[in-house]
C-alpha cells in the first residue's frame, strides 16, 4: 500500500513523547521515512548529517535549543529542508518571527493528525515539483 508520503524523509522534533509518537506513527502510516528526536540540538545534528530530511516537523519549545534557534540554524541555504513549526503559542509575534526565519508552515497545537499529514504532503509535493523543474534545465 502506498501513501501520500512515500520516500519523503521527515524529521519530527518534539519533547512531548506522546506527540512525538503519534506524529511519527501517522507519518509512517503514510509512507514517510521518519526520524524522531526530542531536543533542538539533536534536530540540528540530524539536519546536518549525511541523510538530511526533506521536511522537519518542529516544536517551538524544546530543551537544548529552541525551535526558533533550530530554524535559524537549518534554514537559509539552498538545500534547506522545508519546516512545519508546531506550537501551542498563539501569539502573532512568534508566528511573524518564525516566518522571518523561513518557516514554511505554522500550525497551532493541538494539530489534528490528518491536518499534519495534509500539510507535510503539500510540502512534499513542492519538493517533487522542484526536482522535476531542475531536471528540465
Amino acid at each position: 500500500m502506498s501513501g501520500r508520503l512515500d520516500s519523503v524523509r521527515v524529521l519530527i522534533v518534539d519533547d512531548d513523547r506522546d506527540i512525538l509518537e503519534s506524529f511519527d506513527a501517522v507519518l509512517q502510516a503514510e509512507g514517510a521515512d521518519t526520524v524522531a528526536v526530542e531536543d533542538g540540538n539533536e534536530a540540528v545534528l540530524t539536519c546536518q548529517g549525511d541523510d538530511p530530511p526533506d521536511v522537519v516537523v518542529l516544536d517551538m519549545m524544546l530543551p537544548g535549543r529552541s525551535g526558533f534557534l533550530v530554524l535559524e540554524k537549518i534554514k537559509g541555504h539552498e538545500d534547506a529542508p522545508l519546516v512545519v513549526m508546531v506550537t501551542a503559542n498563539e501569539g502573532k509575534r512568534h508566528m511573524a518571527y518564525a516566518e522571518s526565519l523561513g518557516v514554511d508552515r505554522y500550525l497551532l497545537k493541538p494539530v489534528p493528525l490528518e491536518r499534519l499529514v495534509e500539510v507535510v504532503a503539500d510540502l512534499a509535493s513542492e519538493i517533487e515539483y522542484d526536482d522535476e523543474a531542475s531536471d528540465e534545465d
